[in-house]
């Protein structure tokens, strides 16, 4: 899929888009389509500023936990590419031991906190800050964008989410390639209404009773 993208250039995909935009490939262009968008972000600020305020003595335990067990930083940040073309640091809860080495193993609190996504929280301030959407695209680091091809603009012309079609299709489980499928066909066929059936079938997979327990090694 990355072929004669490998050396894409996502300013210049981004400057192409008004183009494809005119085009409706994939976007409906229409006056609904942006009164959507702008609801979207909309509902984005109250929700995240909510969700903020409700969750922050669970937000203020973690990182306290996070930070006590070895002294370590509460967060990590990833660069990330997201609105038009734009790199920006990504943040989740620290899950692996202070170490200088790539392969730094997962503390016992990470793996709890990866398991049951509560590590993706502080990405709530990335949705504040206008970096991120609670409902997107995943989001990819600039190398990764030559793997969407044609639809590499269409990324861009969005906010990566909090959560997403890879996320309610078992992360884990699905091959990279599919997780890229699922991110295209979110782009084609996005509505309010996708992001609402997106969110509760997150919602469940985080209620779900194995998302909260140890894991046991067999």
């Amino acid at each position: 899929m990355a072929g004669k993208n490998q050396g894409i250039n996502p300013i210049e995909r981004w400057r192409d888009f008004p183009r494809a935009r005119r085009e409706r490939r994939p976007f409906n262009s229409s006056q609904s389509y942006t009164i959507s968008r702008i609801l979207k972000r909309a509902l984005d600020l109250i929700i995240a500023a909510g969700l903020l305020v409700l969750l922050s003595p669970l937000l203020v335990s973690v990182a306290a936990i996070t930070t006590l067990s070895d002294r370590g930083p509460i967060f990590n940040s990833h660069r990330r590419i997201g609105y038009k073309g734009k790199e920006f640091g990504c943040l989740e809860f620290r899950t692996i031991t202070v170490d200088a080495t790539a392969n730094a193993p997962v503390t016992v609190v990470g793996d709890i906190l990866k398991r049951s996504s509560l590590d993706k929280l502080p990405q709530l301030i990335n949705v504040l800050l206008g970096q991120m959407s609670l409902v997107g695209p995943r989001a990819i680091t600039k190398e990764e964008l030559s793997n969407y091809g044609e639809h590499a603009y269409a990324y861009m012309a969005v906010r990566p989410g909090l959560t997403g079609h890879w996320q309610t299709s078992g992360r884990n489980d699905v091959s990279y390639q599919n997780r890229v499928s699922l991110d295209v066909e979110y782009l084609s066929k996005w509505t309010l209404a996708l992001d609402f059936v997106i969110v509760a079938k997150t919602l469940s997979a985080l209620l779900s009773r194995h998302a909260l327990l140890p894991r046991v090694d067999s």
